[in-house]
């Protein structure tokens, strides 16, 4: 795992991560391993799973922290730590929600317009 270690993230409050494959791979790992309890067509399994495959695929072929961040090209690796530890945290959440099944009841006939109607 080449790659100089930056000195600052220059980020108020976001301290630099010494070793970045360590942090991300488990993350990565743990997000996929809860996306195989969803079904197999639901979008959100689909999309996120193609996402974290393809960043878990980088970080496990890139030493260098900076060719990591450029490849990725969504911040810096303490970003994308942050942005996977928010990721695995929903898609728990929607394990519990199950926002795939059926709804109780019907939605109201204009809930999604726009402006309300009375």
């Amino acid at each position: 795992m080449a790659g100089a270690i930056k000195k600052s993230t220059n980020l108020t409050g976001l301290a630099v991560c010494s070793k970045p494959h360590l942090e991300l791979t488990p993350l990565y790992n743990r997000i996929l391993r809860v996306l195989e309890k969803f079904p197999k067509d639901y979008a959100y399994r689909k999309e996120t799973e193609k996402i974290v495959k393809d960043r878990l695929k980088i970080v496990k072929e890139t030493g260098d922290i900076q060719a990591i961040e450029d490849k990725i090209g969504c911040g810096q690796v303490e970003e994308l730590i942050i942005q996977a530890k928010n990721e695995m945290l929903l898609t728990e959440k929607m394990l519990v929600w199950k926002p795939w099944e059926k709804l109780i009841q019907e939605a109201p006939p204009n809930q999604w317009t726009w402006p309300a109607h009375k």
